[in-house]
């Protein structure tokens, strides 16, 4: 009997189709496969999610203006197909809270000082003032992606910083307070790459948060991305926060890393949600996920 082929599902969102560089690659590299692969709107209210063996989300973008919404589609989705990365660990990694669990596993982390709806936004802010050294901060939502709704402000920027705070509280969201580590603007962010916990490739992100600039309103805020030979200290930053993942290691993950003042790396965000992937950086990378997707198709994902 000839074995049909897995069906895979490549999930992202209607406005990111033309915006995600790795979904043609990936689409071509899984066809060449042998797979039957399809690329489907996470809240396409007509897909039967069953019809797929595979559901890997990718481009997901919008679904911090929607949370609930779409982790009420991830539990469905997860219940009628498999979801990767799994139904749990988006769950956890939706929320940047998961920055307090890594830096109470000792994963050297930017320093984050969490604000809840309810608090004083101006108190925060000058607790937060006086126990950072920082010229500059960043504000952002914990639920947040693409540097939306996320600004740099200097200490002379209290009164616009704190408006910004309420607004964000006022609607229901937790905020986050950290230092503008200054280094970035030098020598970028380092974001390294995993496959099923094995270090891939790493790239260099230019700086994003530009001083006095708003926020963006788009999808994402334009990145300027090119490759990097990850060093050594980075990649042991890496492994320490993946190890501290209170999950199993999932298929795919990207670390972002920025120098602080005393050069030493520290985590910026742990993406194992919808990251990009930056195929186009590293030669063979979209060939060795596919092969590692198969192996997780043909395992059930274990």
């Amino acid at each position: 009997m000839t074995q049909q082929p897995p069906v895979i599902a490549l999930v992202t969102a209607r406005e990111a189709r033309a915006l995600d560089e790795d979904l043609p690659p990936l689409e071509a590299a899984l066809a060449n496969a042998g797979v039957d692969v399809r690329i489907v709107d996470w809240d396409d209210a007509h897909t039967n999610w069953s019809a797929f063996d595979l559901a890997l989300l990718r481009s997901t973008w919008d679904y911090t203006m929607r949370l609930p919404e779409f982790l009420i589609w991830a539990e469905h989705a997860s219940e009628a197909t498999r979801l990767a990365n799994p139904l749990a660990l988006v769950r956890w990694n939706t929320d940047k809270h998961y920055l307090g669990e890594l830096a109470g596993a000792e994963v050297r982390t930017v320093s984050t000082t969490f604000v809840e709806p309810g608090e004083s936004a101006a108190r925060a802010i000058n607790e937060f003032l006086l126990a950072e050294a920082a010229s500059e901060f960043v504000v952002k939502p914990a639920v947040s992606s693409g540097s939306r709704d996320t600004q740099r402000y200097g200490r002379r920027e209290l009164e616009a910083a704190t408006v910004h705070i309420k607004r964000l509280l006022n609607a229901g969201r937790s905020v986050l307070l950290q230092p503008y580590l200054e280094r970035v603007d030098a020598d970028g962010e380092t974001a390294l790459i995993y496959f099923g916990g094995r270090f891939s490739h790493a790239v260099r992100k230019g700086p994003i948060l530009q001083r006095g600039a708003g926020a963006t309103k788009a999808l994402f805020a334009p990145e300027q991305i090119s490759p990097r030979v990850a060093k050594l200290d980075e990649l042991r930053t890496g492994e320490r926060a993946l190890a501290a993942i209170p999950f199993d290691m999932p298929l795919y993950a990207r670390v972002d890393l920025i120098r602080d003042p005393d050069g030493a790396p520290r985590v910026l965000e742990l993406e194992l949600t919808e990251p990009s992937l930056f195929f186009a950086h590293a030669p063979d990378s979209v060939e060795r996920f596919v092969a590692l997707i198969l192996d997780y198709h043909t395992d059930g994902g274990a």
